[in-house]
């Protein structure tokens, strides 16, 4: 028996690759060293793996800060505006991943996706009709030579010719069909290359193979690798997918002549059906992705086991490698750094390194015949039948209860709007943020001290007020008109909540990469969530009282705190939703009550779980997180303005659910997208007024007015202007002050000059 992994965390046990390529962005780390500390991290990592046992060591599945930028920059996929600037090969690098604005230019960043249905972010390559695809760089090949130096022979991993080319944005008259040729032709360059190094195997990762597929999409895909596979040489080939099930190119698949092909059993419905009812090629090795590498949860030797023994009868067991669903990059290093956690939690969770073991574990019990009686067997079976999780008897009454009504907010939008307009007295293209403010060194010590109890309670709350108080004094000297309170005493916008409900764990070094060098550290739920006292007000009583502007109370939806969670697997996501939009619902009134009429629920999560498979988009999500939001505000006042933001996710094809939300105002990612889901707005008459961001907030540089001035004039030409907010397009807690106050005037300054020239029409 053998066992193999798609991928591994590598930001670092400690995140030492996070800081160290922010020192570099600093000018405090120099170039040396922080290739220096990446060595480092990719050699610890492979001796890890193979001190564990593990039989297929990946190599460049290591990213300076995203997966398909590597690749971009390996097929020579760089716009000519970032070869412009003349700066090394790193460099243009970042450039492309958080813009560049210095002597040598000014161009923002290409734009950023979520990965399928995860919370990682990839950054989309860009292909114009002058795009030349050919292999340029050596990483693939020096990770490979480095590791090999160091005694351990790996399995190079790249992301596959067809979902880079799915991927991509064409900026030109050319498609895809245009570049597919050039493409396959870069691919057979590194197979031929890594064949002369002495690779045995390459993991070519296809995860597009598992969403809706049409007929010409099946097609370049076979055609890609008919050709591609002519030039494998000894190299054996494994083609990997996951997130899913290849229902839609299983035949043409198994038909190709590939070594290995990697399927998902965790996520993947029909993949069990799908060997089942097709069969399986007889010489090809089946990498059966059994292992969760997106949940935190043990493994149930149990379930998997069956898997695997019906998966036998089917294919040789020789031939079955037992593999995780997917990259362990979705989930943290190990528990060995939560020294603060007891041990009875402890037991049901499998991190990166844990779920090595369970690798490890299955794989001798897969190849024992009387495995049943096995010790690591008999552990995890005993596991599985004591009981876990927590039980909230008043939470389940609560549920029970629920009518129709506790979805439906009266009155209807458009009278609403009305009220509003009355109500609030704002001017046309009002400005605002998204509510956090930069979380600079001081705030962060704050919070330290206080848990390391160097300060009081008190002395923590008096400092995070002495803050906000500095957040309103600067909001109204820059002009904006609807204010925030800065956020200052939140870690993270789901896990400082997550803090303040009954049914979550915390870790204190699970962190897991989000893009880039941001990295979230998810709450885990455990039992039924409630709200046991107010978690926001005092805050925002405090911020309005310094203030005659509306102070927007900043919540957290509970799809997003849902998604952005490690969740329980005993009970249904919707079930978790509601008892969540319960627990902020009671925040929400206990805001309204304190004088706050203006509040923000975000959700900037709602499409994280959404089907890979459109079919299932209704049955399987949309028809319970929708309704969840609304459970949240159903019950507030006509004259209370209900505000949600959704960030870096591609929302174009459920612009008719987002509007069934019944939000007064949705703010939108909108700077790296073109606007394009403005024209989804309008096909499908949104009604919701909408502030679609106008700047990046995820680059370091400093939009000009002009700049904003052409943002804002751009949405104009397909908006109403008294449906269009003006605001950056996220939170500003990762920026810097300076860089944050230039950009806000220029926002202010912009929608000034906008406003008065639509007031002179």
């Amino acid at each position: 028996m053998r066992s193999s992994i798609i991928g591994y965390p590598r930001i670092g046990k400690q995140r030492e690759l996070k800081f160290s390529i922010e020192g570099y962005f600093k000018g405090a780390v120099f170039l040396e060293k922080l290739k220096e500390d990446a060595w480092k991290i990719r050699r610890e990592q492979w001796a890890a793996l193979a001190d564990s046992g593990l039989d297929f060591i990946p190599s460049n599945d290591f990213s300076f800060y995203d997966g398909m930028l590597d690749m971009a920059a390996s097929l020579n996929a760089i716009p000519e505006s970032y070869k412009a600037l003349e700066l090394d090969s790193l460099n243009t690098y970042f450039a492309m991943a958080r813009g560049y604005q210095g002597e040598k230019g000014d161009v923002k960043a290409l734009p950023m996706k979520k990965w399928f249905n995860t919370n990682y972010h990839y950054i989309v390559p860009a292909i114009d009709d002058d795009t030349q695809i050919k292999l340029n760089g050596e990483d693939i090949f020096a990770y490979y030579s480095e590791a090999l130096d160091a005694g351990i022979k790996t399995k190079p991993v790249i992301i596959g010719p067809f979902t880079f080319l799915k991927l991509a944005d064409y900026k030109g008259k050319k498609k895809l069909k245009d570049f597919v040729a050039d493409t396959v032709t870069a691919y057979c360059e590194i197979i031929t290359r890594l064949n002369e190094l002495g690779a045995e195997w390459i993991q070519i990762d296809e995860p597009i193979l598992v969403t809706d597929l049409n007929v010409a999409d099946v097609e370049t895909f076979t055609a890609i690798y008919t050709e591609l596979l002519k030039h494998k040489h000894d190299l054996k080939v494994l083609i990997q997918t996951y997130f899913g099930d290849v229902r839609d190119c299983y035949r043409e698949i198994i038909s190709l002549p590939f070594d290995g092909i990697g399927l998902d059993f965790v996520e993947g419905s029909n993949s069990l059906d799908l060997v089942r009812d097709n069969g399986f090629s007889k010489d090809t090795v089946l990498f059966a992705g059994i292992v969760n590498g997106k949940n935190i949860w043990k493994n149930s030797y149990l379930k998997s086991l069956k898997t695997l023994n019906d998966l036998s009868q089917y294919v040789e067991k020789k031939n079955i490698v037992i593999n995780t669903s997917c990259s362990l990059l979705h989930v943290p290093y190990t528990l060995k750094n939560e020294k603060e956690l007891s041990e009875s939690y402890k037991a049901r969770f499998a991190f990166a390194e844990e779920k090595l073991t369970e690798l490890t574990e299955l794989k001798a019990l897969f190849g024992d015949e009387n495995y049943l009686s096995n010790e690591n067997y008999c552990n995890n079976l005993a596991l599985f039948t004591s009981k876990a999780n927590s039980t909230n008897e008043e939470v389940k009454g609560k549920m029970t209860a629920l009518t129709e009504k506790d979805f439906t907010r009266q009155p209807v939008f458009n009278e609403r709007a009305k009220l509003h307009k009355d109500f609030f007295k704002l001017p046309l293209l009002p400005t605002t943020t998204i509510g956090s403010f930069p979380q600079t060194a001081e705030v962060k010590a704050n919070r330290a001290k206080l848990k390391k109890g160097e300060i009081t309670q008190a002395q923590y709350e008096e400092n995070v007020k002495r803050k906000i108080e500095e957040c309103i004094a600067l909001q109204e000297e820059i002009g904006i008109d609807v204010l925030v309170h800065g956020e200052f005493e939140r870690n993270d916008m789901v896990e400082y909540f997550g803090e303040h409900l009954n049914g979550y764990l915390f870790t204190r070094n699970a962190w897991v990469q989000s893009y880039g060098t941001r990295c979230v550290k998810p709450p885990i739920i455990w039992g039924d969530v409630s709200r046991s006292e107010p978690i926001t007000v005092e805050y925002l009583k405090f911020a309005q009282s310094l203030t005659k502007k509306p102070v927007k109370g900043m919540l957290t939806g509970p799809v997003t705190i849902l998604n952005w969670s490690f969740p329980r697997e005993d009970i249904s996501l919707k079930e978790m939703a509601f008892q969540i939009a319960l627990a902020i619902k009671e925040e929400v009134s206990d805001l309204e009550s304190n004088g706050i009429n203006i509040i923000q629920i975000d959700e900037a999560a709602l499409k994280e779980k959404l089907p890979i498979r459109r079919a299932d988009w209704h049955s399987e999500y949309l028809d319970w997180a929708i309704p969840a939001f609304r459970l949240v505000h159903s019950g507030v006042k006509a004259t209370t303005q209900i505000h949600t933001h959704m960030c870096y996710s591609e929302f174009v094809e459920i612009v008719k659910d987002i509007d069934a939300m019944d939000a007064d105002v949705i703010s939108f990612e909108a700077s790296r997208s073109n606007l394009t889901i403005i024209d989804a707005l309008n096909k499908n008459n949104f009604i919701t007024a909408v502030g679609p961001g106008v700047y990046d907030i995820h680059s370091p540089r400093v939009p000009e007015v002009e700049e904003i001035i052409s943002a804002i004039n751009a949405m104009l030409e397909k908006l109403k202007s008294d449906k269009l907010w003006v605001n950056p397009d996220c939170g500003l807690k990762t920026r810097g002050v300076d860089e944050t106050i230039a950009s806000l005037k220029n926002l202010v300054s912009a929608a000034k000059a906008v406003r008065e020239k639509l007031g002179n029409k």
